[in-house]
């Protein structure tokens, strides 16, 4: 890393550029949406407006060293909605999380392209159409006014970069305040100032998609034409990367670094090539330098990656970052095209904030939108596990409660509303066609859901099956008082469930069954299922902060899981796994049908760090990613932590601030942390190379 690039680092790190932040109530910000009520304003013109008011009340500066720019100092978004609106918004439709456009990838690769004045000239042609409702021509007026707003921050920047003698800056924002970009910095910091606007109008897990896709032809251009050398493009890259960091700790997440800015990194085409190129290289690179939790990578792979591919996302996983995740083009791609995507949308795809499969440019999905607890289900089945003379009869009622838990899931997200998102929606395809904001749909409109606690789940049946079906060993009034009180007086029977009946991550062909029997339960009970918005349901393999919530109020289960004991995160082993290694759990985990619960999910494997004693054990773990990639595994991701590092971060958490972990589906500063997240962390340290 250059000197340059090194200074701004370390001062974004201790937050030297905090000074310059205000709270919008210093310029009457918190204010607007009581006006907006006043004035009757429609939702979709009140989300330009407050963008335009933001924009303006932005303070532009830039730091020492800087060569893309752009910086919040507006501390928090207001709502366009008084609570009482809010309220009332309540009381007729339901709300995905915070009732705003989140976690959807825009057409970063067309706005970079053609550059926000042609977007703007589309939209005011548009607007010539005749036919159109008032409804339609509010919007169309509203993108319009968003994109206004934002060349008019562009140019405040611009007159403040000149101010200051930064000739360079200057000119690099003319020219992209109404063309597309014509070089690499003109591409990176063109795409700074449009990711910054989408945060700033209060749309957030903006995920970047692509990256190397779209920026590949930039820097090929520069270096055919002599303009750049790959070292300043480097830099370029990493410096982007850097303003990732910037802002974060302002975005909306549980935590920091639950912000949603994910890359996706090469892939396979419909042609077969394999979009590895330089850029790609160099965010690996960018990543290991930088040592920060944003942006977080995804590499897609497949069977016929090349083994120095597995090899440079081994390294990251060395330094202790919790990514690349690993995403299988041999089974999401197929997964998607089974769901109905299309062959372009499907081989275009790109990772969510955590790991769900999006379509970029064109998808309004909304891919987290529920969770099934399949430790939920299966320990309500147990207590009606007397009526039953066989375990397949048992099943079968495990697989109605699936179903009917995924018809009461599918009945419960009617009539959403989600605040209008204008500067968005010229950013999606088809939105400016049928003037049409995004929060109303998009050209796919599919949800997701989760399914948590599925290795529980699949060792309380697989233990069942074995002690009280086909052994009879273990008496139904022994298990039900056993899992009634908690297993008190019943050590021994605990100890049995835990350590001798089958267990997903052990390579057994009988409990990898039952875990096959539950996602293909599950996918059944989604499959065929239109939501509101004329899209389908996707089952998945994650489980996002549910994995948390669904253990708390779990009775003990069959298992030898106690009550209030943690379930994994994610698709993982349980807890108490007494683990042969990471071999037997990928092959575990890679025997079900993936294609078929292709929502995402990643397998999550905890490595100590002390593995890596060596560059031969990077290679090693690199051919052990790439196995699992070919026996069909969908998506992996790996964490190498130290518990004693970890332990001590909890006592002294000053002295271990940029010590990262991954969490979830995303990286994140250890101490900054909730304590249950921390612990489950802790707990999760088990496998080792």
């Amino acid at each position: 890393m250059i000197e340059r690039l090194a200074t701004l680092r370390t001062f974004l790190r201790a937050g030297g550029h905090h000074r310059f932040r205000h709270t919008p109530e210093e310029f009457g910000l918190d204010r607007l949406a009581e006006t907006f009520h006043a004035e009757r304003v429609p939702p979709v013109e009140r989300s330009a407006r407050m963008l335009k008011a933001l924009l303006n009340a932005e303070t532009p500066f830039i730091l020492e060293g800087e060569t893309i720019v752009a910086t919040r100092t507006i501390s928090r978004i207001p709502s366009v909605f008084t609570e009482a609106e809010w309220a009332e918004i309540r009381a007729h439709h339901t709300l995905h999380e915070r009732g705003t456009v989140s976690n959807i990838s825009p057409d970063y690769e067309g706005i970079l392209r053609d550059g926000l004045g042609k977007r703007k000239a589309e939209l005011t042609a548009r607007m010539e159409d005749p036919a159109l409702t008032g409804e339609q021509r509010e919007f169309l007026s509203a993108a319009r006014s968003c994109i206004e707003a934002v060349q008019d921050f562009i140019l405040k920047y611009r007159d403040c970069a000149r101010n200051a003698g930064l000739s360079e800056i200057a000119d690099v924002l003319s020219n992209i305040h109404s063309g597309g970009a014509g070089t690499l910095r003109e591409a990176l910091q063109l795409l700074r100032i449009v990711h910054f606007a989408l945060w700033e109008s209060d749309c957030y897990h903006n995920t970047l998609g692509r990256f190397d896709q779209y920026i590949y032809p930039y820097y090929r251009k520069d270096l055919a034409a002599g303009r750049i050398t790959k070292g300043q493009a480097f830099e370029l890259i990493e410096e982007f990367f850097l303003t990732c960091n910037k802002d974060s700790d302002l975005y909306i997440g549980m935590q920091q670094g639950d912000n949603g800015q994910s890359i996706v990194l090469a892939g396979r085409d419909a042609q077969g090539n394999y979009l590895f190129n330089d850029v790609s290289q160099m965010c690996l690179k960018a990543s290991y330098e930088l040592n920060l939790i944003d942006p977080k990578i995804n590499l897609r792979c497949d069977a016929s990656t090349p083994l120095n591919v597995f090899v440079e996302g081994a390294k990251l996983t060395k330094r202790g970052l919790g990514f690349p995740q690993y995403d299988n083009d041999d089974v999401v791609i197929p997964g998607l095209l089974k769901l109905g995507y299309s062959p372009e949308d499907a081989y275009n795809y790109v990772v969510a904030a955590c790991w769900e499969f999006i379509i970029p440019k064109n998808g309004m999905e909304i891919v987290n939108i529920d969770a099934l607890s399949f430790a939920g289900v299966v320990s309500e089945a147990v207590e009606e596990l007397g009526h039953y003379h066989s375990y397949e009869d048992f099943y079968a009622l495990v697989d109605r409660k699936i179903k009917a838990e995924c018809d009461r899931i599918t009945a419960a997200h009617d009539n959403l509303y989600i605040v209008p998102a204008p500067f968005m929606s010229m950013l999606m395809g088809g939105c400016i066609e049928r003037a049409r904001d995004i929060s109303l749909g998009g050209n796919s409109n599919n949800y997701g859901v989760h399914g948590t606690g599925l290795s529980t789940a699949a060792d309380s049946l697989a233990a069942v099956k074995k002690f009280y079906f086909e052994e009879k060993s273990v008496s139904l009034e022994e298990l039900m008082d056993a899992v009634h009180h908690n297993f008190e007086g019943h050590k021994a029977l605990q100890d049995r469930l835990r350590n001798e009946a089958p267990k997903m991550g052990l390579d057994s062909d009988e409990a990898d069954a039952i875990g096959t029997a539950l996602l293909d339960s599950f996918a059944e009970g989604l499959r065929g299922k239109r939501n509101e918005r004329g899209g389908i349901w996707r089952a998945g393999t994650g489980t996002a902060m549910y994995y948390i919530f669904h253990a708390k109020d779990l009775p003990a289960t069959p298992d030898g899981r106690s009550a209030g004991e943690v379930i994994p995160a994610n698709f993982t082993p349980s807890m108490f796994l007494r683990q042969k290694g990471p071999v037997s759990v990928m092959r575990s985990f890679s025997k079900q049908h993936l294609e078929d619960a292709i929502n995402g999910g990643p397998l999550t494997i905890e490595l100590d760090e002390s593995i890596f004693r060596n560059e031969e054990t990077v290679e090693k773990l690199a051919m052990l990613i790439r196995s699992y990639i070919k026996r069909g595994g969908h998506q992996l991701q790996l964490n190498t932590l130290n518990k004693e590092t970890l332990l001590d971060a909890k006592i002294h958490p000053e002295l271990h601030r940029d010590l990262i972990v991954r969490v979830w589906g995303w990286s994140g500063y250890f101490v900054e942390l909730d304590e249950c997240y921390q612990d489950h962390i802790i707990e999760r340290i088990k496998y080792k190379v």
